[in-house]
Parts: C-alpha cells; structure tokens; sequence
C-alpha cells in the first residue's frame, strides 16, 4: 500500500508503509496556481513516484519524494 498526502504524519500514524508526500491540502496532486503544462508535470512526478513506492519493498515507513 502507498499513500498520497498533503500531512504525511496522518498516514505514517496509521502505519502505511509507503508515502508520497503531495502538492496541498487543497490540492494534493497539482497546484491550480500553476499554467497548466506545469500543473500536469507536477500530477504526473507525483504519481509516478506513488507507482515507483508500490515496487519498491519496505520494512518501515518509508516516504517517497517527489523532487
């Protein structure tokens, strides 16, 4: 399992064993502030780093960033 979250201390208290830190509360997977070209590169770092998380083995709570 892996989490998506704009307060990655949530699902770590949970114990999810991957996180991905998103954008914002509001907005965990894009930035409406950005043109959208920026905004859909954004999205796509996020969930490809989210889908990177699910192959990777863990032991721990691992967090996952998106650069």
């Amino acid at each position: 399992m892996a989490m998506i979250s704009a307060i990655p201390p949530v699902p770590e208290m949970m114990g999810v064993p991957r996180i991905v830190p998103g954008s914002s509360i509001t907005c965990v997977l894009g930035n409406p502030d950005f043109p959208v070209s920026q905004e859909q590169a954004l999205r796509r770092r996020i969930v490809s780093k989210a889908l990177e998380a699910l192959e990777t083995r863990v032991v721990d709570t691992t967090y996952f960033q998106a650069a």
